[in-house]
């Protein structure tokens, strides 16, 4: 279980949260929205204790493991799937204490390590780390390859099945359909719905949500809210809940406006003056309702040239490689004003 009490988080001058509380609880899978700079990072770096709160309480479950995709490259020589096998650091740790067993003649203690590693499924490490791999669009003829010789992209890939690799029991994701092409979202998708642990991912990809997460923590104006539903039902409850309360600041803004008038009216008159005293009173005991924040939309348009070359693009027998590899050769193409 994660849970905020009444927190409040500061990135330098920049309030992102004031008195936030929310509970998720084990084994529900969280889609984090908001507008950029809302502070869905932030949340993650929080629950990786890498910040803290400035006021409030933040806890999560004694012993629980966190899992979430390293944002640094790595270029090291290691083979492919040792690298992504290493996310089991407890299967790695045994191994350690494995080897140092065996080469001190301890039996006991290596007997007791080897069910150790019966226990956590150590011995079908390399095929689930190749089963992650394969879904991730990795070939077999590529599992042995160094980490090195794979491009950003691929990287970004090896670092998602090293998280994935993780038995988790908390697992966070920011954006993790980037770099993926449609089979490897399709596959990741089908493995976060039988992930058994508590998901909390960034993504804006809508149709992704909708099919993995069951909740919406939505951040804005330095609150966050826990909704009920995939993507599709939040935006639905999220509008319904905007109009309830702009109609009622609405109602509010008449009565108050009513009430200042007899106020206004009345004060001066001795017969009225205590009415008007009690009306102004009430005035201003009166809870505040706050008029409906709504994201302003973003609009564009392209201004007409005054004139167009045609062709617009041209290629003739182009060629692209990255180092050996080539991707185009031969390649020709002319693109016009008005082609789709």
């Amino acid at each position: 279980m994660l849970k905020l009490t009444n927190v409040s988080l500061r990135r330098g001058a920049k309030l992102l949260f004031e008195n936030v509380s929310f509970t998720v609880h084990s084994g529900q899978r969280v889609g984090v929205s908001g507008a950029n700079g809302c502070g869905k990072s932030s949340l993650f770096a929080m629950v990786l204790d890498k910040i803290h709160a400035d006021t409030g309480d933040f806890s999560i479950q004694s012993g629980f493991i966190i899992a979430h995709v390293a944002q640094e490259l790595s270029v090291t020589e290691q083979a492919a799937i040792e690298f992504v096998i290493d996310g089991d650091a407890e299967l790695r740790q045994i191994q350690a204490q494995l080897i140092d067993a065996e080469q001190q003649n301890d039996g006991h203690r290596a007997a007791e390590l080897y069910a150790d590693l019966d226990t956590i499924h150590g011995y079908t490490a390399n095929s689930r780390a190749a089963i992650l791999l394969g879904g991730l669009g990795f070939k077999q003829a590529d599992l042995n390859n160094p980490v090195s010789s794979f491009s950003g992209g691929w990287r970004v890939r090896l670092n998602l099945a090293k998280a994935l690799m993780c038995r988790s029991d908390i697992l966070l994701l920011d954006e993790p359909t980037n770099h993926l092409d449609l089979d490897a979202v399709i596959w990741l998708q089908e493995w976060l719905q039988n992930y058994a642990g508590t998901l909390l991912m960034i993504s804006h990809d809508r149709d992704f949500l909708d099919a993995v997460v069951g909740n919406i923590l939505h951040i804005e104006q330095q609150n966050a809210t826990l909704y009920t539903g995939n993507y599709s039902q939040f935006e639905r409850a999220r509008a319904e809940r905007l109009a309830q309360q702009q109609s009622s600041f609405e109602r509010q803004q008449k009565e108050r406006a009513h009430i200042q008038s007899y106020v206004d009216r009345f004060k001066a008159k001795a017969t009225k003056a205590k009415q008007a005293q009690s009306r102004l009173k009430a005035l201003e005991r009166m809870e505040i309702i706050s008029a409906a924040h709504i994201d302003s939309p973003f609009h564009f348009e392209f201004y007409q040239p005054e004139r167009v070359s045609n062709p617009l693009i041209k290629v003739e027998k182009a060629s692209l490689a990255y180092g050996e590899k080539v991707i185009l050769d031969g390649l020709s193409l002319s693109i016009k004003p008005g082609d789709r």
